[in-house]
């Protein structure tokens, strides 16, 4: 693996996700990742450094609740559509954006902005996001993860 952009994390990073276009899929979505709450997962929050270590069965449990909160409150849309997953049946990547940071996080762009947040049974690697974690979002999550 001599190619940092052929890693495994980048191309799961890079493939196909379907979109929770619905509360309901977003809220079945959170069920499923509930119950494999201890399956191994990575937090990573996109402008922090990447996470060495999968994130404790208690950790993945609060982030799920205080991710869902802050969508809820701050994407005040009758939608959801900014969450991706690889698999509403089985996931092991999810792509959480921020609402305020939504550039254009569906269509198309050059240069599309990254996930706020990613979930995924793979260590992660760098995404080498051009900016900082905002101070609030910073703030946020080491509120939950500590740092």
């Amino acid at each position: 693996m001599n190619d940092p952009l052929d890693h495994p994390y980048r191309r799961a990073f890079r493939g196909r996700f379907h979109n929770t276009l619905r509360w309901a899929q977003f809220d079945a979505l959170m069920d499923t990742l509930q119950a494999d709450a201890g399956g191994g997962w990575y937090v990573y929050a996109v402008g922090e450094p990447p996470p060495t270590d999968p994130v404790s069965s208690e950790q993945f449990t609060v982030f799920l609740s205080e991710v869902n909160e802050l969508l809820r409150r701050e994407h005040d849309e009758d939608f959801c559509g900014i969450v991706y997953t690889d698999s509403f049946e089985s996931p092991a990547y999810v792509k959480v954006f921020d609402p305020n940071n939504l550039g254009v996080s569906c269509g198309y762009s050059d240069n599309p902005p990254l996930p706020g947040w990613i979930l995924s049974k793979i260590r992660p690697v760098d995404l080498q996001s051009d900016t900082l974690l905002p101070g609030n979002r910073r703030r946020w999550w080491r509120r939950i993860f500590g740092g």
